[in-house]
C-alpha cells in the first residue's frame, strides 16, 4: 500500500512538472512563433490594429520586399564574418589566458582576474566613444576588421571567466603526462587541453557568438555602408515617416536562424565528463 501511494505521488509530481514545463515552453516560444507567422502574413495584416495569430493567407511578400528594399545578403555576410571571426579569436585567446592563469596561479594573476571582471561589468556604452576614437585613429572605420577587433576585446573577459572554471576541474596529471611525452606548454594546450575542453568551449562559443551576432551599438557607430550588419540594416525600416513591420519581421526571422543552427551543431559537445578515464588511477 505504501509503495502504491509512493508511486501515485511520484506520478502526480511528474505530471505537475510536465504541465509547468509545457506552460513555460509555450510562453517562451510564443513571441518567436508570432514573429515567424507575422513574416508570412500579407503586409496589411502585419500592421493591422486587430492582430491575429495565423495569417489569412500564407505569403512570402514580406520576404520579397525585404530583398528588394535592403541589401540583406551583404549585411548577412558581414554579420556572419564578424561574429564568427570575433568568436574564434576571443575563444582561442581567452582560453589560452584562462589556461595560463589556472596553471600558474599568483597574486598578479588574481589581480588580472579581478581586472577582467571589472572590464566585463563595465557598461558597453561607457567605452563606445573611446572605441570609436581608437578605430578612427587606426583608419579602420567601416571595415569588418574593426568589428572583429571590438567583438574580440569585448568577449575575451567573458571567455576567461567561463573557461577558468572549466580548466580548474581538469586534472593537472594531464599536463604532466604530456610533458613526459615531450609536449611543451603550448603543445599541451593545443593537443590535450583544447580537445578535452570541447564542452566548455562549445558553451562559451555559443554565448560569445550571440553577443557578437546581436550587437547593434558598435555596428551602428563603426559602420556606414561597406561593413554594415543585419541589426543596423533592420533598423532602417524605422523612419521618421513610419515603421515597415512586414519586411522587418522577415529580416528578424532570417537573422535568428544562424544562432539556432550554431547552437544545434554545438549542443552535442555540451556534455560533462569527457575527461573520465583520461587519467588512470
Amino acid at each position: 500500500m505504501v509503495i502504491t501511494m509512493s508511486k501515485q505521488k511520484s506520478r502526480v509530481a511528474g505530471l505537475f512538472v510536465f504541465v509547468i514545463s509545457c506552460i513555460f515552453l509555450v510562453v517562451t516560444l510564443f513571441p518567436y512563433a508570432y514573429l515567424v507567422l507575422s513574416s508570412l502574413k500579407p503586409p496589411r495584416e502585419v500592421i493591422s490594429t486587430t492582430p491575429t495569430l495565423l495569417p489569412s493567407v500564407f505569403t512570402l511578400a514580406n520576404y520579397n520586399a525585404l530583398f528588394h528594399q535592403l541589401a540583406i545578403g551583404k549585411y548577412f555576410v558581414n554579420s556572419l564574418i564578424t561574429a564568427m571571426s570575433g568568436t574564434l579569436l576571443s575563444v582561442f585567446l581567452g582560453s589560452l589566458a584562462a589556461y595560463g592563469l589556472t596553471r600558474f596561479a599568483s597574486k598578479l594573476g588574481n589581480l588580472f582576474l579581478l581586472f577582467t571582471l571589472g572590464v566585463r561589468m563595465t557598461p558597453l556604452i561607457s567605452v563606445a566613444i573611446p572605441m570609436y576614437r581608437i578605430i578612427g585613429q587606426l583608419g579602420l572605420m567601416d571595415t569588418k576588421l574593426a568589428l572583429v577587433l571590438v567583438y574580440t576585446s569585448i568577449n575575451i573577459p567573458f571567455v576567461i571567466w567561463m573557461m577558468i572554471g572549466f580548466f580548474d576541474n581538469l586534472p593537472k596529471e594531464l599536463d604532466e603526462s604530456a610533458r613526459v611525452d615531450g609536449c611543451g606548454m603550448f603543445g599541451t594546450f593545443m593537443r590535450i587541453i583544447l580537445p578535452i575542453s570541447l564542452p566548455g568551449i562549445a558553451t562559451t562559443s555559443i554565448f560569445s557568438f550571440m553577443l557578437s551576432w546581436n550587437d547593434f551599438l558598435f555596428a551602428l557607430l563603426l559602420t556606414s555602408t561597406s561593413a554594415k550588419t543585419v541589426p543596423v540594416g533592420i533598423s532602417e525600416f524605422l523612419t521618421a515617416y513610419g515603421l515597415d513591420l512586414g519586411p522587418m519581421t522577415a529580416a528578424a526571422t532570417i537573422f535568428s536562424v544562424p544562432v539556432m543552427l550554431f547552437s544545434f551543431v554545438m549542443q552535442k559537445y555540451i556534455v560533462r565528463g569527457m575527461t573520465m578515464g583520461a587519467v588512470k588511477e
